[in-house]
């Protein structure tokens, strides 16, 4: 007979974690921040809780991470511990084992927080795109694509290539004037399938005709902002660890 795995106690204390993607580590993916994550988890000395089973492993929950090459400033994760600790003294632990680049922003108990699932907080995303194109041109792809009732797009997915509504996610998008080239100012709300910001920019290049690509001046440089629970009346994106 096999033995019997050990049963793990349930966590006593859940803290939620704001980091940002800066610089270089922009082009990190998430499987990457994860190793490095648990890494600086474990040189930190955090009493991190396990899973049951006969392949314990730690319980970290990763939510809305942004796509590899993306900038952001609010990504988030969640980490349950078998003992409770302050959490500011686990921020600075953290961030000194933390590769430069991937940055704790915020540590806070959960139990302080809104209620509710860490990812089915996160509604909403708002993003800059920065654009090698002229201002004018960005502009007028803009206008065709908000005035488009839906805007298909294709991309490969783990289930192969799918066609989805790049449209219907958008909440607010506008351009500006950068130099050099143009910005783009982009609200999405969260959905499955979810709809990413470079999916957005395929949106201006079929119904816009934007001009996107090392051939015209560069890629687009894209930066999260914010994510949370979106307010339908106010067109705001909220802060998931802000305080009951």
């Amino acid at each position: 007979m096999r033995q019997q795995p050990e049963q793990q106690a349930p966590p006593v204390q859940r803290l939620r974690i704001r980091y940002a993607k800066r610089g270089r580590l922009r082009f990190t993916s998430h499987r990457d921040f994860s190793r490095a994550f648990e890494r600086a988890v474990a040189r930190a000395g955090v009493p991190v809780a396990y899973s049951s089973g006969f392949n314990p492993h730690p319980r970290i929950s990763y939510a809305g991470a942004a796509p590899t090459g993306a900038a952001s400033e609010a990504e988030y994760v969640e980490l349950a511990l078998r003992e409770p600790v302050d959490p500011g003294s686990t921020r600075e632990a953290l961030s000194a084992a933390m590769p430069s680049g991937l940055d704790l922003v915020e540590v806070v108990d959960a139990a302080n927080t809104m209620p509710g699932a860490l990812a089915e907080l996160l509604q909403a995303s708002s993003w800059l795109i920065d654009l090698p194109a002229s201002y004018e041109r960005a502009q007028a792809a803009v206008a065709a694509f908000l005035e488009a009732t839906e805007v298909p797009v294709d991309r490969m997915t783990k289930k192969g290539l799918r066609t989805f509504d790049a449209r219907s996610a958008v909440v607010r998008l506008a351009a500006g004037s950068r130099v050099p080239g143009s910005r783009l100012e982009l609200i999405l709300r969260h959905g499955t399938p979810a709809v990413r910001p470079d999916d957005v920019v395929t949106g201006l290049e079929r119904t816009g005709g934007l001009e996107v690509g090392v051939e015209y001046g560069g890629l687009p440089l894209l930066t999260r902002l914010a994510q949370g629970p979106f307010d339908d009346a106010t067109g705001l994106i909220g802060d998931p660890l802000a305080a009951r």
